[in-house]
């Protein structure tokens, strides 16, 4: 089957009447930008978790996938470590189970199954569209020590690869990226590159609102997004 092109995923997502596109939409939009995103597969149901399973790489991270339900943790939407097709299908169940009784009535299209990337040091990538700035991108460290320190930079449109190198070390914390205390120094050129592709990605759609990587996993080679948010209107 062909693989859809960036307009047609939001345009398909806008007119089905969503605000935001579904988790595996968002990974497959990124990718088209140069963003690393995890394996990942859709089960629409149990039978199909057999196929996920020869697609993506153990340990899993399941996410129950619904235009209806904004943070899947709040509802038991989401169990990670799983790592074997027997946890697969217990995972798949206590999500259904969960989101029944916790968010009745929301609609569900199936379980995102995903590679659990390696823990890294955690960082945010994120975009919104601003009335008088227009694309408006931020780099951070990710977490919960975004909304703890606020330790972020921030860039408007026009933004360039070069700008995006220097939003790292405009926080705080720029020293963790170098390497402290025994912690290697991270991949600079990965996370510039996922910075540079969520500004490329809002300035071509202006019907993206808005965009939340976090966490993206910092490592010494590479950067991978864990988890994404896209807003659309």
């Amino acid at each position: 089957m062909r693989e859809m092109d960036s307009t047609e995923i939001i345009d398909k997502a806008i007119s089905e009447g969503r605000s935001k596109l579904l988790e595996d939409e968002a990974y497959d939009l990124l990718s088209l930008y140069g963003v690393a995103v995890p394996d990942h597969c859709i089960a629409r149901n149990i039978e199909e978790l057999g196929s996920c399973a020869n697609k993506v790489r153990y340990p899993h991270v399941l996410k129950v996938m619904s235009p209806d339900i904004v943070h899947k943790s709040d509802v038991g939407g989401v169990i990670v470590g799983v790592k074997n097709i027997d946890e697969d299908i217990d995972a798949y169940k206590r999500i259904v189970e969960s989101v029944n009784k916790k968010a009745p009535g929301s609609r569900v299209t199936g379980v995102l199954v995903q590679h659990m990337v390696p823990q890294g040091l955690e960082v945010i990538v994120g975009g919104i569209r601003d009335r008088f700035f227009d694309t408006v991108v931020m780099f951070g460290l990710g977490g919960i020590l975004v909304e703890v320190l606020r330790d972020v930079s921030f860039r408007v449109s026009p933004l360039t690869y070069n700008d995006a190198i220097e939003m790292l070390d405009d926080i705080q914390a720029r020293k963790v990226l170098y390497g402290v205390r025994g912690m290697p120094p991270r991949d600079r050129n990965a996370l510039a590159k996922i910075i540079y592709g969520v500004y490329q990605l809002m300035d071509k759609h202006r019907n993206i609102k808005e965009i939340d990587l976090n966490p993206v996993m910092s490592y010494e080679r590479g950067a991978c997004v864990a988890d994404a948010r896209v807003i659309i209107g």
